[in-house]
C-alpha cells in the first residue's frame, strides 16, 4: 500500500523528501513547494488577516453570537415567566374569591368602555325608561364606571370589604347578597329617576350594610378616622340620604337601597349562623 502522504497535492507525484506548506498544511513535491507554485490558500488568509486575525475575528464573532442569543433567549423566558404568572395570579384569584373575580371584571370592562366608547356604554348602562327592552342592564350596569375614581374608589371598598363578607358568610352567600343587592338598588332608583345610572356603588353598599350586621365590631378608616364600622355605615347613609334630590351625578337612592337589602340579608345571615351555632373565627 502506497503512502498517501508523500503524495503532491498539485501533482500527484510521490516524493521521497515531500514538503509540508507550514500555511496550508499540505503536502507538495520540489516542484510544487512554494506557496506562490501551489495557489496557498492559507497564506492568502494570512495576508488578509495577519497572523491570527481571522481566528480572533471569528472567535469574537462568535462569541458575540451566543450572548445575544443567550441575552435573546432569557429575555424571551423572562417575558412569558411574568405573562405566565400575572395569568396564573389573575386566574387564581378569580377561582379563590369572587369579589377578586368581579374587581377583574369591572376593570377589565374598563378597557372596553376605552376602546369602544360610547357604544358600548350605551347598550349596557341602565336607563330606567328602557329597562323592559333593556332587562341585562340591570346586571351590566354594575360594571360599567364612569372615569377612573369611580371606578378606583368602588373597587377599593369592595377590595377591602368583599372577602371579609365572603369568609364570614360564604362565597355563594357573598355572590347573592352583591347581585341581588345591585339589582334592587336599581330597581330602587328606577323609581326615582329616569337619568342613566351605572356603577356598582349600590351592590357594593350592600356588602358593607350585611358585613356591618354580621361583625359590627370590625373598625374601618372614615378619611383617617377610625370608627366602627356600623358608625360608618350610619354616616354614609346620613349623606346618602340629606343629598337626595342634589345635582352632584350621585344615585343617592340606589346606595340607600343597596343599604336597606343588606342590612335585611345581613340580619337573615345571622339568625342562620346562630342557629346552626357557627363560630366566627374571624371575630376580633
Amino acid at each position: 500500500m502506497k503512502n498517501l502522504e508523500k503524495k503532491c497535492w498539485i501533482c500527484g507525484r510521490e516524493d521521497h523528501l515531500p514538503f509540508k506548506c507550514r500555511f496550508c498544511g499540505k503536502i507538495f513535491c520540489s516542484q510544487h513547494r512554494l506557496p506562490e507554485q501551489h495557489a496557498c490558500v492559507g497564506l492568502d488568509q494570512l495576508k488578509q488577516h495577519g497572523a491570527d486575525g481571522s481566528n480572533r475575528a471569528s472567535r469574537q464573532s462568535g462569541t458575540d453570537d451566543i450572548m445575544k442569543d443567550m441575552l435573546k433567549s432569557t429575555a424571551k423566558y423572562a417575558a412569558k415567566s411574568a405573562v405566565r404568572g400575572i395569568r396564573s395570579n389573575i386566574s387564581y384569584s378569580m377561582k379563590s374569591s369572587p369579589s377578586m373575580a368581579i374587581i377583574y371584571l369591572c376593570l377589565f370592562s374598563f378597557l372596553l368602555q376605552m376602546v369602544l366608547g360610547i357604544n358600548y356604554f350605551a347598550v349596557l348602562m341602565l336607563v330606567p325608561g328602557d329597562l323592559f327592552t333593556h332587562p341585562w342592564t340591570l346586571i351590566t350596569h354594575m360594571f360599567l364606571h364612569n372615569g377612573f375614581f369611580h371606578l378606583f374608589f368602588n373597587m377599593m371598598v369592595l377590595f377591602f370589604f368583599g372577602p371579609e363578607l365572603e369568609r364570614r358568610a360564604g362565597k355563594a352567600t357573598f355572590l347573592r347578597v352583591y347581585f341581588i343587592a345591585g339589582i334592587v338598588a336599581a330597581l330602587g332608583y328606577s323609581l326615582t329617576s329616569s337619568q342613566p345610572v351605572v356603577g356598582a356603588s349600590g351592590a357594593i353598599m350592600g356588602v358593607f350594610a350585611a358585613l356591618a350586621v354580621i361583625a359590627p365590631e370590625i373598625r374601618v378608616y372614615v378619611y383617617f378616622i377610625p370608627m366602627r364600622i356600623v358608625h360608618a355605615l350610619i354616616l354614609f347613609a346620613l349623606v346618602d340620604f340629606l343629598l337626595i334630590g342634589s345635582n352632584d351625578m350621585v344615585a343617592h337612592t340606589a346606595h340607600l337601597t343597596g343599604i336597606l337589602i343588606g342590612l335585611l340579608m345581613g340580619v337573615k345571615i345571622k339568625m342562620n349562623q346562630q342557629r346552626s351555632g357557627w363560630h366566627d373565627a374571624y371575630r376580633y
